[in-house]
């Protein structure tokens, strides 16, 4: 089966990627000669999901996946959350996002948060939404060089360092992503 994963995002597309089946063969957006960034303008992590996974669809006519992921921070009532990418403004920057969340949380003792990622599933004209949490909390300073995003600040609960201390397959088995693309690979297993 050929699915397409509609990201430009190198780093998740390589995580998807290793959790799935050898039976389905992933596309990316530049295997298709999509080139144009689908803008993410709902309000929430499934409607950008879908926006993204209705246009691969719709105009390039295949059967395709899209993601949306947000850090949600109790203290900050659930934000970046769908803002996550673009916290700190533009151009988007990993390393501005997470100085600006650490420097928000300075004066804060709950430092709460979870991940959540949402898929939405274009398949056979029909249209399947996954879920994934990890729950946890950001720490005070960045911890190790694996991952991308907040993962440096992002420690799991009942982990005593960060994502980015972590392989892709220890990262893989608890994360938000890891948890959604499990729920589609066995969706897909089963279909």
């Amino acid at each position: 089966m050929k699915l397409v994963f509609a990201t430009n995002n190198l780093n998740k597309l390589k995580e998807v990627q290793e959790m799935l089946p050898s039976s389905i063969e992933l596309l990316s957006l530049k295997d298709i000669n999509c080139n144009e960034e689908v803008d993410e303008t709902e309000n929430t992590l499934q409607g950008n999901a879908k926006l993204k996974a209705d246009y691969i669809t719709k105009n390039y006519g295949y059967n395709c996946f899209a993601d949306d992921t947000g850090l949600e921070v109790e203290a900050l009532d659930g934000k970046p959350g769908v803002y996550s990418a673009r916290f700190a403004g533009e151009p988007r920057s990993a390393e501005r996002n997470m100085q600006k969340l650490l420097d928000e949380l300075k004066n804060k003792s709950n430092r709460n948060a979870q991940f959540r990622t949402a898929i939405c599933l274009n398949l056979d004209d029909k249209q399947f939404l996954f879920e994934g949490i990890c729950t946890g909390e950001i720490s005070h300073s960045k911890q190790g060089d694996k991952g991308f995003g907040y993962d440096p600040i992002f420690k799991p609960t009942n982990y005593n360092e960060s994502f980015s201390t972590m392989s892709a397959a220890e990262k893989n088995k608890i994360s938000h992503r890891g948890i959604a693309v499990q729920k589609l690979v066995d969706f897909l297993k089963n279909y």
